[in-house]
């Protein structure tokens, strides 16, 4: 699950900063500063899906922690720019997944009496 959730943030990073960035532009020429500031915070989100994706294959409860400060941000930047809200909901499924990679592969690493390592 580590894969999947690594080649997903991935790409919809790519994909989201690909958008914001689109959108920042188009607000910036209409002179739109509330979606350009939106869409400037879309491309933080982005970024934060890329570097989540990137974690998740070595460090998936960092990259859970990460893919939820990246749907925080979508849900505050969603007020201007209604498509961050879908960014937002993917980050979470994202989180989700990557939380339970991370608790899957600690349960592979318990010993035999059942105890956890440190």
């Amino acid at each position: 699950m580590k894969i999947a959730v690594g080649i997903t943030g991935i790409l919809l990073g790519l994909i989201s900063m690909l958008q914001s960035c689109a959108v920042a532009t188009g607000g910036s020429i209409t002179a739109n500063h509330d979606l350009a500031g939106a869409g400037s915070v879309g491309v933080l989100v982005g970024l934060l899906f890329f570097v989540g994706g990137a974690f998740a294959f070595g460090l998936p409860l960092v990259s859970a922690i990460i893919f939820v400060v990246g749907s925080l941000f979508a849900f505050i930047a969603a007020s201007s720019f209604t498509d961050m809200k879908v960014w937002a909901f993917a980050d979470l499924i994202l989180a989700a997944m990557a939380f339970f990679a991370w608790r899957s592969a600690r349960k592979a690493k318990t010993t035999p009496s059942g105890v956890a390592p440190k």
